[in-house]
């Protein structure tokens, strides 16, 4: 990258291209105060921002020193310096590190140029735009919504029930980072709000509420290179343990006994199961949304007769069992009584402990800022659940820190509200890594923030609508598997048959087949009943899913060699597993705008249906020597229609791949 200094203009180019340009027409960076109001309810925000103040800053004093450039910014010629940043340079990194800023100014809007033609993707993960240019997006950890669309009805019902209907830049994981087409990217290193615009031709202004801590360009030759760089920055995530390739993870809920007899049932029909993941291991709670979990992170006995002799049987016979935990304690429960006790949770302004509402029951905040409290709850994770034989667990939540709770630390909570997720991560992170468990133990977590990366060992697309909807359904888990990836979060997997049903919106036997089909061609298979599984199809309710589940699980296990060298390849380099089509055919200018079809690897391309009631499917193909997987047909690229009935999802290999015979094996599969 080159910095380019003169008389009251900076400018930073990238392949002769500029990416920032500051003069006083057309200034970098605007100061200002607001003044927001936050309300919260179960996970949902709705945030609004009364701007008192906004000033442009046209006016620079620039001093060069031995390693850097420091810039004085002002509103007037000769003005006093409202921010200082100092500019350092590197081979292909620009770091712009805000050094001071005026007292009380809470608002900065930042100004990268733009042109017309450019692709942005990132901000965490994305589920209805992977390409985000033409939209805004608030960047705040939160539940993503139930419908995500507000001119559906089930969004509308949400809405009015429980201010829960979400919009189209909601999402657990929100990053303020993006990835630009013209192959740099630009992180903004703060945990406050932030609302990154993509919507003017010209430019993209990023606005922060505080004064950032520093601002990273850094660019790369190619898309796998830039992605390197990326997560040499925040971090890769392990490899998966090998288990975990043996099948799926079977999502049964009910107890021991129903466990082992759906679990036969499956292996019976020759269904690969990897694990059996039991989210109510420590107890069931009913609520009007449906089936909750207690939150009181131990066995419970009552539900699980003989699991610690169960745990075992299971693991000889290559199935493991996995569990469930969130970073929240409920009321009832002999953890909460501790934490309480020990002054390990979060206060309100009484200095009572904060109990959060999670839906018709309450929770304490385990404090994190309090380092005695991290250590007890890490303790938690390796007594309970290491301890006890769990190989692996969702580690649930992480968006709820409500912003006027007292923390131990003293920080404030709107500055650490979208870091909860990543101090959650490695919480888990480093129970397991203590207990010698990295590569043996694998847990998933929905919420994320900067840093995520290295402390998440696998990602999932939070909780989806049983439905075909694309801002909610099947569809959304493409681009935030697309998008998280950009990011070094290369390991990513859904719900198989999504989670959330409400207001009569139930899933079918199709859905859930859709989802197999999409769940084979991911790095981890996870079935999920659903918050009310008694309205929902499950995996077992007829033969037909039952001889399907049996033939995409086969689809997943034939294809654990090549799906390893991918997960190899995302521990070393940061190259997602799935990865949108530009990344390998960054010429052709049709595959920038591709958010519902993915390559797996380099060599297979997926093109998931995600619509109801269809047998044919269209696919666009980059130009180069594809085949068919399930008819052998040859293709040279371009849009096509195929054949796509369940259990054929449309699915492609490259002809001169080394793979090719391994992929030849999958029509055989029955």
């Amino acid at each position: 990258m080159q910095v380019v200094t003169e008389n009251n203009s900076f400018t930073v180019t990238w392949k002769g291209e500029e990416i920032l340009h500051h003069s006083p027409d057309a200034p970098f960076l605007f100061v200002g105060k607001g003044q927001e109001n936050v309300k919260m309810f179960r996970g949902n925000f709705d945030i609004k921002d009364y701007v008192t103040e906004r000033l442009a800053l046209p006016f620079i004093q620039v001093r060069n020193e031995s390693d850097s450039i420091k810039i004085d910014f002002a509103s007037y010629p000769n003005g006093p310096s409202v921010v200082t940043v100092q500019l350092v340079q590197k081979e292909n990194e620009v770091k712009l590190v805000f050094v001071k800023a005026t007292e009380n100014i809470n608002r900065f809007w930042l100004r990268l140029k733009a042109n017309k033609e450019e692709k942005v993707y990132g901000c965490g993960e994305q589920l209805t735009h992977f390409n985000m240019r033409g939209k805004n997006f608030p960047l705040w950890t939160s539940e993503p919504g139930v419908g995500r669309n507000k001119s559906t009805y089930v969004t509308w019902q949400s809405d009015v029930t429980g201010m829960a209907g979400g919009d189209y830049y909601h999402t657990n994981y929100p990053q303020p980072t993006f990835v630009s087409s013209r192959k740099y990217y630009c992180h903004v290193e703060t945990t406050a709000y932030a609302d990154f615009d993509f919507r003017n031709d010209s430019f993209h202004e990023l606005q922060i509420w505080e004064m950032p801590k520093e601002v990273v360009l850094e660019g790369a030759n190619d898309f796998l290179g830039l992605l390197e760089k990326i997560t040499d920055r925040f971090g890769r995530q392990p490899e998966l343990p090998e288990w975990t390739y043996n099948g799926i993870w079977l999502g049964i809920q009910g107890g021991t006994e129903v466990v082992e007899e759906k679990l036969e049932k499956a292996l019976a029909k020759g269904v690969k199961v990897g694990g059996v993941w039991c989210q109510d291991w420590q107890g069931i709670r009913m609520t009007s949304f449906g089936k909750r979990l207690m939150w009181n992170w131990q066995w419970n006995p009552e539900v699980y007769p003989n699991l610690d002799t169960k745990i075992h049987e299971w693991k000889e016979k290559g199935i493991r069992f996995l569990g469930y935990i969130n970073p929240y304690v409920a009321v009832e429960g002999n953890l909460f009584a501790t934490a309480k006790e020990r002054g390990y949770l979060a206060l309100n302004e009484e200095n009572e402990v904060y109990l959060v509402d999670f839906g018709e029951f309450y929770c304490g905040v385990v404090d994190f800022t309090n380092p005695e409290a991290t250590e007890w709850y890490k303790t938690v994770i390796q007594d309970n659940l290491i301890g006890f034989g769990l190989d692996g667990w969702m580690a649930d939540f992480g968006e709820y820190l409500p912003t006027d709770v007292k923390l131990h630390s003293g920080e404030d909570p709107m500055e650490m509200h979208n870091a909860w997720p990543t101090m959650w991560a490695k919480v888990n992170y480093e129970a397991v890594e203590e207990s010698g468990k990295l590569g043996e133990v694998v847990y998933f977590m929905r919420a994320g923030y900067t840093g995520i990366q290295k402390y998440n060992t696998l990602l999932w697309g939070g909780d989806q609508s049983v439905d075909f909807t694309l801002d909610d359904g099947l569809a959304s888990v493409i681009p935030a598997a697309l998008s998280a990836g950009m990011l070094g979060n290369g390991l990513h997997h859904s719900d198989i048959g999504g989670y959330t049903s409400l207001f009569g919106n139930k899933r079918n036997e199709e859905l859930l087949l859709r989802w197999t089909e999409l769940g084979a061609f991911t790095p981890v298979m996870r079935s999920h009943e659903g918050n009310r599984p008694y309205d929902c199809f499950q995996f077992d309710d007829t033969e037909r899913s039952l001889d399907q589940l049996a033939k995409m699980t086969t689809v997943y296990t034939t294809l654990a060699p090549y799906t390893k060298s991918l997960v190899k390849q995302n521990a070393e380099k940061g190259t997602p597993v799935q990865r949108p089509l530009f990344m390998h055919y960054e010429n052709d200018e049709a595959t920038y705008d591709i958010q519902y079809q993915y390559l797996y690897g380099k060599d297979l391309l997926v093109a998931p249906v995600y619509d109801e009631g269809v047998t044919t499917w269209d696919v666009y193909l980059p130009e180069d020597e594809w085949i068919h997987v399930w008819s052998g047909k040859e293709y040279a690229g371009g849009n096509i229609t195929v054949e796509a009935p369940i259990g054929e999802p449309p699915v492609f290999y490259r002809k001169d791949s080394e793979w090719a015979d391994l992929f030849g094996k999958l029509k055989e599969i029955k």
